[in-house]
């Protein structure tokens, strides 16, 4: 069975782990484990009884090789945290992009939801979709790609790039428009479009680094990273997703220094306090204001005496 997809941030080299299991993307860990759950229970053998062997096959394909895989990636704290930090950068990055389109007719009703009806309205069309999502074998995809279009849409109204009844392709005309010296039609007259943010040199680096994140290539994300801080080297953003992928692949000790690097840069970013947090759960310790202000070269020093040991909870010399 085929499992690719082309809608919603699928399209973007992104795999949706929410989509997969039916969940918005502010869903916490208990409503991750709940979901998989009452997944597993439908594809299990126990629950296809009466089935063909090709669906049979099929539902066990769906659970290994689409669901258990989602799972894996937000049930862990570490893993959830950077994924967070993939999916906040990647809305930012579409939020500019003014091609983007619109399939199904949940996405386009999402849209144009109001602002302040919006996170409702967007709580209730994925709970519609994902109440029959694996109920049907041959339609599992096909829903997964309407649900990540959903999230595409809420991430890009949390950014504020689509508003007012327009889907990002209508934006994206509006803007286009403007820039020729003409006049927008009467849906585009009411609410100018939004300026272009300015991209960073880096900004190449960082989203190719974060396409190899989300398929778990860590080894080239890490030279993605470290040539945008070639160019930036106090971009915190860079900082901050290179030391979360130093501790997806157990380095804690490097994911220290970058994440350090980053508070310095900006403490007050949401990705580097995520990127803090997720530093502190795996170490057990609190990351001082002084140890991050020096780039945490005290802590070097403590760890070189102490090895890795000494970051998680080892004697403390006075």
């Amino acid at each position: 069975m085929s499992f690719t997809i082309k809608h919603g941030l699928f399209k973007y080299d992104l795999s949706d782990h929410h989509a997969v299991l039916g969940i918005p993307i502010n869903s916490d860990s208990k409503q991750v484990r709940k979901q998989y759950l009452k997944i597993a229970r439908s594809l299990h053998p126990d629950m296809v009884k009466g089935k063909s062997d090709e669906e049979k096959k099929q539902a066990n394909e769906i659970l290994s090789k689409l669901v258990n895989p989602a799972y894996e990636q937000l049930s862990k704290s570490s893993s959830q945290s950077e994924y967070e930090l993939v999916l906040k950068q990647t809305g930012k990055r579409l939020a500019g992009d003014g091609k983007i389109a619109l399939d199904s007719d949940g996405a386009k009703q999402l849209a144009k939801a109001p602002s302040g009806s919006l996170d409702a309205a967007y709580q209730t069309a994925v709970k519609q979709l994902a109440s029959a999502q694996y109920k049907d074998l041959g339609n599992i995809i096909a829903t997964v790609g309407q649900l990540s279009e959903l999230n595409m849409v809420y991430l890009l109204r949390k950014q504020g790039k689509v508003s007012g009844g327009k889907t990002p392709a209508a934006a994206g005309a509006a803007k286009a428009g403007s820039a020729a010296g003409q006049k927008p039609g009467a849906a585009g007259a009411a609410t100018p479009p939004p300026p272009v943010e300015k991209t960073s040199p880096v900004d190449h680096y960082i989203q190719r680094a974060q396409e190899h994140i989300s398929k778990k290539n860590f080894a080239k994300a890490v030279l993605d990273l470290r040539d945008a801080i070639k160019l930036e080297p106090d971009n915190s953003t860079s900082h901050a997703l290179l030391g979360m992928t130093y501790l997806r692949q157990n380095q804690a000790t490097m994911a220290k220094v970058h994440i350090t690097k980053a508070i310095a840069s900006n403490s007050q970013d949401p990705l580097v306090v995520q990127a803090k947090q997720a530093l502190e759960r795996v170490t057990g310790q609190k990351l001082e204001p002084k140890a991050a202000a020096s780039g945490g070269k005290k802590d070097n020093r403590d760890e070189k005496k102490g090895g890795l040991f000494g970051m998680f909870g080892g004697a403390k010399k006075k």
